[in-house]
């Protein structure tokens, strides 16, 4: 197993994709540090990867604050005597169109998501610093994140910034030996149960079948499963080279994200004058150059098209 006496923190994995990531650093030898603000549900997560034949520790704690990134990593160290690898996957969901969204919605979310992310990461390093280790820091980023998505502010402000911070702090690690990349996972969820696009998906999924080739080869949508994989790759040794990366791992497909670059580039002597945009604005601005925004979704087969209720047929 690649990453026998490696311990590894995976926050929010009492349950969901979180718990995906952490059975399988168990699976492939690491110690796993379980986090969930529910200590029942973080205790059935442990009990599950020992009965696995793994090893597993619970710190019930909500992550956001740097008194919690203190005692995760402090739960790990306590029960394992190291720390090596860190998963950031704690989030929640306040899904609202702008006007509706509270600063509450906005606030909560950010916290978790994207403060909650740096703190963790901030004191995982601090501790890989601090002991020579070449750890491993894999952030959970989203789709949602690299494109955006209707209703989902603050979501997508928090798995942006979450990238954004991946590209500095791979600059600023880089010295010490330690990794850090995000995985943009496309998998069911609580949250794409609820999408009738997924339907026949998650329902093939709920039935122990495997999902039509059409959501897990054209559209690159799985199972947590199919996320885990990629998580463990990132956590070992062989990962070695790998940093400041964001990729997509869903269904049968992998993804390497590129970088913001410019898709155009045009030059004027003198700069650009409003008068001279207006000019040219047709040449600079069109179908052709203008970026697409939102995620693109293939048209669904007849035979997987959600069924229609009784009433609306």
């Amino acid at each position: 197993m690649s990453l026998n006496g490696k311990v590894a923190i995976v926050t929010g994995s009492g349950q969901g994709l979180g718990f995906a990531y952490a059975r399988e650093l168990a699976r492939q030898g690491a110690a796993v540090v379980i986090n969930d603000v529910n200590a029942e549900t973080a205790a059935q997560a442990v009990a599950q990867i020992e009965k696995d034949g793994g090893r597993a520790t619970a710190v019930v704690v909500p992550v956001g604050s740097t008194d919690a990134a203190k005692a995760l990593v402090a739960g790990a160290v306590d029960a394992f005597g190291r720390l090596d690898i860190l998963v950031t996957n704690a989030g929640i969901l306040r899904d609202k169109s702008i006007l509706k969204m509270t600063d509450e919605d906005f606030d909560v979310v950010i916290n978790v998501h994207l403060k909650g992310t740096f703190t963790c990461v901030r004191e995982a390093y601090a501790y890989f610093k601090e002991n020579n280790v070449a750890g491993r820091i894999i952030t959970i980023g989203s789709p949602t994140g690299q494109r955006g998505n209707f209703g989902q502010t603050n979501y997508a402000a928090a798995k942006a910034g979450i990238v954004g911070m991946v590209r500095t702090w791979a600059l600023e690690m880089k010295k010490a030996g330690v990794t850090v990349n995000s995985v943009i996972p496309v998998a069911a969820t609580a949250m794409t149960k609820t999408v009738p696009y997924f339907q026949k998906a998650v329902e093939a999924e709920e039935r122990g079948e495997a999902m039509p080739s059409f959501f897990r080869h054209d559209l690159g949508f799985g199972t947590a499963d199919d996320v885990s994989g990629l998580v463990a790759f990132l956590a070992s040794d062989e990962a070695a080279n790998i940093t400041g990366q964001a990729i997509g791992a869903g269904g049968d497909r992998l993804q390497v994200w590129t970088h913001p670059e410019a898709a155009t580039t045009e030059y004027r002597e003198g700069g650009w004058s409003y008068e001279a945009l207006r000019d040219k604005a047709g040449q600079l601005f069109n179908q052709d150059t203008l970026q697409s925004y939102g995620e693109q979704f293939l048209p669904l087969p007849e035979d997987l098209k959600p069924a229609q209720p009784a009433e609306a047929r």
